[in-house]
């Protein structure tokens, strides 16, 4: 894993001869004055830190407030590349869907043995609450976020699929914003499509997939658990750029049989609820019967088809590691097509012969939970110690259908700025996808995150990660 040589770096040939897409950046970057670009730097940070963009850290410090490190150089994919992407990106998320209305209903994919009915037997993210229901207009995954990777010039693979709540797609649009206010010129320059509209694009999306009894412009809200949810900052800023509500579960109730909310001239129909509370606190009379941060009945509504809820309850099955590893043959069971974006080889350590393969090779290979998230309950085996290494091998002894494991992969690098000078760093990107009933809508764009440690591999934000803007050039 040691030397760059290894990896594919997004910006420069092996040579040292720039690629296509970073032509023009660099052209300009070779004319800048350094002192300038650390004063922007800085500036940036400041920037980022009087908006109030920052996420909570959960474990030693309860509820920490951080700052996600701001990186300037911009990521830089050509339109041809982009192309490519959207593709497959369409496909897997066009397969997600189907997915989830097959496995409340009918349940073809198992019967035709292609998924082990033990995945979603012991899966708690699998509600029995939703067999034999279809949301309106058939969506379950409103907002999706596929994370991929990259390891070459046309070698993408998808790393996770976000399919309950996806977040992040604040930073993408704040990242953009204060790119343009810092270096206008630059746009000038360099054709980039623009990601500034994702708002407007979302709150069409939503109220395109408004049940039947929703009048012609319905009413959006989005449900937060509160100001000390992590991701608090991103509910409030897409709710006043969408011209929605921002609401909590005690400004809704049930009122004659549709979920209302408190107005200053009294309750008021919601149509579409862009939930950012998880699954099991969503209704005490149905879930979670101590949850605050729900309404109580609002499933009896859902299920009655007079609200949308997005993402759909029960969607974070796909979510599942587990059932990531089983991805290409979902694709080519609802698609009739092989994946375009292919998974990161996974080995699912309920399988005997599997589980042995990880435990001979644990410090060469990344151990997940398969329910974690974050960058939390996870093995890098090459960058952990041998103490490390063996108590996670403990673990997985005793629980070995709780972890998949796959190969440490050479992650693509893109340039950050630093003191003294660019220097790579490995990356990935998560693109947001909305889905409504009669389009995929794919931003040109997305998150990137990059690990801002020398070497690592860890891009979490949560893990000492940072972001960048990312451009996708016009053709």
């Amino acid at each position: 894993m040691n030397g760059a040589a290894e990896f594919f770096d997004e910006m420069r040939q092996p040579d040292g001869t720039v690629r296509p897409p970073y032509a023009d950046y660099c052209k300009w970057y070779d004319g800048q004055d350094q002192r300038l670009l650390r004063r922007k730097h800085s500036e940036a940070e400041t920037n980022f830190r009087k908006t109030g963009i920052t996420f909570n850290v959960y474990g030693e410090d309860e509820a920490e407030e951080r700052l996600i490190p701001f990186d300037m150089v911009p990521r830089i994919i050509g339109a041809g590349e982009w192309r490519r992407l959207t593709r497959g990106i369409e496909q897997r998320v066009s397969a997600l869907n189907a997915f989830m209305h097959d496995l409340y209903h009918r349940q073809e994919i198992v019967r035709a043995g292609r998924l082990p009915e033990r995945l979603l037997r012991h899966n708690d993210a699998w509600l029995p609450n939703m067999v034999g229901f279809t949301p309106p207009g058939g969506v379950y995954t409103h907002i999706v976020g596929i994370d991929l990777v990259r390891t070459g010039p046309d070698e993408f693979y998808v790393l996770e699929d976000n399919a309950r709540t996806p977040s992040g797609v604040s930073y993408m649009l704040e990242n953009r914003e204060t790119m343009m206010a810092m270096f206008p010129e630059l746009f000038l320059r360099c054709p980039v499509e623009s990601v500034s509209d994702y708002p407007r694009r979302l709150a069409k999306s939503l109220a395109a997939s408004a049940p039947q009894c929703s009048g012609d412009r319905p009413v959006v809200a989005v449900l937060t658990p509160g100001i000390y949810n992590s991701a608090y900052f991103e509910h409030a800023f897409l709710a006043d750029q969408m011209g929605a509500e921002l609401v909590e579960g005690s400004d809704l109730r049930v009122v004659d049989g549709r979920v209302a909310m408190r107005t200053t001239s009294g309750y008021k129909a919601v149509d579409v609820i862009y939930r950012r509370v998880d699954d099991e606190y969503l209704d005490p009379l149905t879930f979670s019967p101590d949850s605050v941060l729900g309404v109580p009945g609002i499933m009896d509504v859902y299920r009655s088809g007079k609200v949308t809820i997005a993402n759909a309850p029960g969607t974070g099955v796909c979510d599942d590691k587990a059932i990531y590893s089983f991805m290409p043959e979902i694709v080519e069971f609802y698609t009739g097509e092989k994946p375009l974006l292919p998974n990161v080889e996974t080995w699912r350590c309920a399988d005997p012969d599997s589980l042995k393969y990880v435990l001979d090779n644990l410090g060469e290979l990344v151990v997940k939970e398969v329910h974690g998230s974050g960058g939390y309950g996870m093995l890098v085996g090459p960058a952990s110690t041998k103490k490390e290494i063996e108590e996670f091998r403990a673990k997985l002894v005793e629980r070995p259908g709780n972890y998949i494991a796959q190969p440490t992969l050479s992650l693509s690098t893109c340039p950050i700025f630093t003191k003294k000078g660019l220097a790579p760093r490995h990356v990935d990107l998560r693109p947001y996808v909305l889905v409504s009933p009669d389009k995929v809508d794919i931003t040109p764009g997305g998150l990137t995150r990059v690990a801002l440690k020398d070497g690592s591999l860890v891009v979490n934000s949560s893990q000492g990660g940072g972001t960048k803007d990312t451009w996708v050039l016009k053709d």
